[in-house]
């Protein structure tokens, strides 16, 4: 572990690292929303099917639960600098093909490729913000990054509603390729963007860490400050095999299980919110359906601000016990009362999004800090990946739960899998704030203890 970087300045090249790393959760968000938008006019203009439907809007899921862990082991082998641009560079590729093609089959695909392209974001762009921040900052600026993904699916709506009312349904295709101004911009602003120090010294490339300390916080760092690592890794399995070795399958285990919980309801609401509303007497619509899901995704993104602070103030471990715990009230009380009044329902969903902003910013949080550098960005990939397939199934289920089971049966599921969350954040969330990265893990089965705090930077 480095203090050197550990009790660093918070300055301008932090920003614009934060600033450089949020495009992949942006662009995530705005990618996986505007294909909502955009398949009220795909759909009459190419006869799509209800499954071909299901199956464009369910390819970029399946290629994140894919990118996720491929391209978390790829990072940790061969390094954050070089993946952090090859993602965003197939982003654009596919973002600007969407506008062309005309095959179903077609749109699928290069749905799945984005989707593993924005996967492949979160572990490399999150594994090296966290390597690179100071630990005072770590929580905040990590836990920033999920906004950023409600600010890009909001962002989505809004441009997805301008297209309706200016153009008309019939602009599906400059939808989809919308993205790729998006992708440009983050490609001008990772410009320049370095390799991790602590991944540079734990490959044994301690003399280009030392260089990159020097030249981008303006600092000298002992050489053998950031060894601790890098024997360490030496010594151990790497990539998927030793995630789930005794020291760290319960982190594993836990990283993947509360982002699953989390996403099942998150993403069905996201995309069912509508049709959820409707169901308790709220009128429906081309217009009110856009507008209505980008209203509980403004909440969602509002959620998380308290949340940032509470984790930083109150710990990560109270924060997303309180969270869970606090987040199935609401579906409990829609699955006791499905009857309630279209207003009363619109309030428990608002309250449930705003109540999600604890493990909305934890949920890279938490991977980033719980595992050493050689298996950073495979754990946040692992997790990217479980909790895929929450999103997946929620989304696919969620439709058919209402039609078949009923509106009370489908909100008491919800509640009982954010319980599930909620019991496993009592059983194994640990605390980790003000922690060094890379700190010893709590052995699997015993009580969870904080890691060694990181001293105080001398003034």
């Amino acid at each position: 572990m480095s203090r050197t970087i550990d009790n660093a300045p918070y300055t301008a090249f932090h920003r614009r690292l934060a600033l450089a790393c949020s495009g992949g959760p942006l662009l995530d968000g705005y990618i996986l929303s505007i294909v909502g938008v955009a398949l009220i006019g795909m759909r009459p203009d190419l006869g799509l099917s209800t499954a071909e439907v299901s199956l464009i809007g369910a390819a970029a899921l399946v290629g994140m639960f894919v990118g996720g862990a491929l391209f978390g082991v790829l990072t940790d082998k061969i390094g954050r600098e070089v993946m952090y641009t090859a993602d965003l560079l197939v982003m654009v590729a596919c973002s600007v093909l969407s506008f062309w093609v005309d095959a179903v089959w077609a749109i699928a695909v290069l749905r799945f490729v984005l989707g593993m392209a924005v996967a492949a974001d979160y572990p490399i762009a999150t594994s090296l913000l966290a390597e690179w921040l100071p630990a005072k900052h770590r929580g905040r600026l990590l836990g920033q990054q999920i906004v950023a993904w409600y600010a890009g699916s909001v962002l989505a709506y809004v441009v997805g509603y301008l297209f309706l009312e200016l153009a008309g349904p019939g602009s599906w295709r400059w939808m989809l390729a919308s993205s790729t101004v998006l992708c440009v911009v983050f490609l001008v602003i990772r410009r320049g963007s370095p390799e991790s120090p602590r991944w540079l010294a734990a490959n044994g490339r301690v003399g280009d860490a030392v260089r990159v300390v020097e030249k981008h916080l303006g600092v000298r760092v002992d050489g053998r400050e950031l060894m601790p690592e890098a024997v360490g890794a030496a010594r151990r399995p790497g990539g998927l095999r030793l995630l789930m070795t005794p020291p760290y399958r319960r982190r594993t285990l836990f990283c993947g299980l509360f982002f699953l919980c989390q996403v099942g309801p998150l993403f069905a609401m996201l995309t069912f919110g509508p049709q959820i509303l409707s169901s308790f007497g709220m009128p429906g619509g081309t217009v009110m359906e856009t507008l209505g899901t980008g209203l509980i995704s403004l909440v969602f993104l509002l959620g998380c601000y308290p949340a940032l602070r509470l984790i930083d103030t109150k710990g990560r471990r109270p924060v997303i016990i309180w969270s869970f715990a606090l987040m199935t009230v609401p579906l409990a009380l829609l699955g006791v009362w499905p009857t309630a009044p279209a207003a009363v329902a619109l309030t428990a969903l608002c309250a449930y999004a705003f109540l999600c902003g604890g493990p909305n910013v934890l949920d890279w949080t938490y991977p980033n800090e719980l595992f050493p550098t050689e298996i950073r960005a495979t754990a946040v990939g692992v997790a990217t990946s479980v909790s895929r397939i929450g999103a997946a199934v929620g989304t696919y289920l969620l439709p058919l739960s209402l039609t078949g089971l009923g509106t009370g049966p489908t909100m008491l599921i919800a509640a009982g899998t954010t319980a599930l969350g909620l019991l496993v954040c009592v059983l194994w969330a640990e605390e980790t704030r003000g922690t060094a990265l890379g700190a010893t893990p709590t052995p699997a089965g015993t009580a969870a203890v904080p890691a060694q705090r990181v001293p105080q930077a001398v003034r």
